[in-house]
């Protein structure tokens, strides 16, 4: 436990943001992403033979399993692209050709929900044990397809990232990754229950794919599928913006706003959590200039301090006992 508060208090104080995040041609990530496992992503296990990562479950899945799970594979497939970049070496242009392919062969295609992606690892805090779809997933799936239409030409990557649209213009209730669009405060779910979950951090990651789709596309050749991306990143945008003040526990931000039945109501993101947000606010406010993500951003980075931190694990533990995630 004290190695995990050790690693948490340093989490994410690695990370850079891309200064280059509108330029039609995708280059970096709007984050630095590299391929150090140990900072990129802890669950990831090993590799299949094509150098797709297989992640272990997380601790309260009572089965252990290794499975894909899309979101990580796009994350390191994103930190081998920025790899390639700096190096042009063709190994890791390969890998990343693998892992495109691997979200071009492991879509599903509906004709009402387009195209998505199912993580088949149980999420019981949420009460979802059956596979689950993810805006965060539909997000890094576009901006892994759009990347590999981009350097390849191939407009297969292009006709799958185009589909995986659809699911963002859908409740959860009609088989989408959306909630709240009815009160016009969209907020995309980074994980589809039964109810709302509202985890902060994967609706910020879902617009940054809407957003490449936007930037990618705005040639003229797919004005329709232009004009939806545009619509949901707005939509999204406007959402976060309104929903922000729910997240707020005054000294410190809540990891979600879930209405799972049981779900502690207060549960406060880590500290690297934490930093991750004011950094994909601050991007965010970068693209768009609305001054509401600034004043958020210089807010809540105030939280980041020592009294912060004591009273908000004061909270974490009470959640993660109850959620039986100690």
């Amino acid at each position: 436990m004290f190695r995990k508060f050790l690693r948490d208090l340093n989490g994410n104080k690695h990370l850079k943001i891309n200064q280059e995040n509108t330029t039609p041609l995708l280059s970096g990530y709007y984050f630095k992403f590299e391929e150090n496992l140990s900072r990129l992503n802890r669950l990831i296990h090993s590799f299949d033979e094509k150098g797709v990562p297989i992640n272990t479950s997380y601790i309260d899945v009572e089965k252990r399993q290794l499975h894909y799970y899309p979101i990580t594979i796009g994350q390191y497939g994103l930190a081998v692209f920025h790899s390639w970049l700096s190096t042009r070496q063709e190994v890791k242009k390969q890998l990343f050709l693998n892992i495109a392919d691997w979200f071009q062969t492991h879509a599903v295609t509906d004709n009402d929900l387009g195209t998505y992606w199912l993580t088949e690892v149980p999420k019981p805090e949420f009460q979802v044990f059956k596979p689950w779809k993810s805006a965060f997933a539909q997000s890094r799936g576009i901006s892994i397809l759009l990347r590999a239409w981009q350097i390849t030409g191939e407009e297969k990557y292009l006709a799958t990232a185009s589909k995986a649209l659809i699911p963002f213009t859908k409740d959860i209730s009609e088989g989408g990754v959306a909630v709240d669009r009815n009160i016009q405060e969209t907020f995309y779910e980074e994980y589809v229950a039964a109810r709302p979950t509202r985890v902060l951090d994967g609706h910020g990651f879902s617009l940054f794919g809407l957003y490449d789709f936007v930037r990618a596309t705005g040639d003229g050749r797919l004005t329709e599928y232009n004009r939806l991306a545009l619509r949901l990143f707005n939509e999204g945008v406007e959402g976060l913006i309104r929903q922000l003040p729910s997240f707020d526990m005054g000294f410190w931000l809540r990891f979600n706003r879930c209405e799972v039945p049981g779900y502690p109501k207060d549960d406060p993101c880590t500290i690297s959590y934490l930093r991750l947000v004011l950094l994909q606010i601050e991007v965010l406010y970068r693209i768009t200039k609305r001054e509401e993500l600034l004043e958020y951003r210089k807010k809540f980075e105030k939280y980041d301090a020592l009294f912060p931190i004591l009273k908000m694990y004061r909270f974490k533990f009470r959640a993660l006992k109850k959620l039986n995630r100690l």
